[in-house]
């Protein structure tokens, strides 16, 4: 798979980081670019699909990367209570989203509320904070699992 040419702003802000843009980086940013927005991917999982598209790139240069593009603000890593982590595609415009997160199997569920997003602005005006951010994590079990759960 031939990679696209580097966006002009990623590679800035890369070499004002002292980073190059490498191939590697470029094709973890393309995956979740063509995944879109809403889709949260674990490390092992993004290494699975550069796999499958013939991209050769190590597991922990996968990790290196996440992390990277997430100090970047070019993707959002959601940190589950359990150890794992997922990342998305960051956007300014679906910035206070929320996740219903299964326990057991890792499915990632996105929702807005409004209801939320009053409640995290009340609380921070309530303490002399200004809200900059407000993201509800839940921590539950899908159906499926749920009904394995049953049996």
């Amino acid at each position: 798979m031939q990679a696209s040419p580097p966006s002009d702003g990623l590679r800035t802000s890369l070499h004002d980081r002292g980073q190059r843009l490498t191939p590697q980086r470029q094709r973890v940013l393309q995956l979740f670019e063509r995944i879109g927005e809403g889709s949260h991917l674990s490390a092992e999982e993004v290494h699975q699909r550069l796999l499958r598209s013939d991209e050769r790139v190590s597991l922990a240069t996968v990790y290196r990367t996440l992390r990277l593009l997430s100090s970047m603000g070019l993707l959002q890593e959601l940190e589950l209570p359990e150890g794992g982590r997922r990342f998305e595609l960051a956007s300014d415009a679906h910035r206070d989203h929320h996740h219903l997160v299964c326990v057991r199997c890792g499915q990632t569920e996105e929702f807005e509320s409004d209801a939320v997003l009053s409640a995290g602005e009340q609380a921070a005006a309530g303490h002399g904070f200004r809200l900059l951010e407000c993201v509800l994590n839940v921590r539950a079990l899908c159906p499926r699992c749920s009904a394995a759960e049953q049996l």
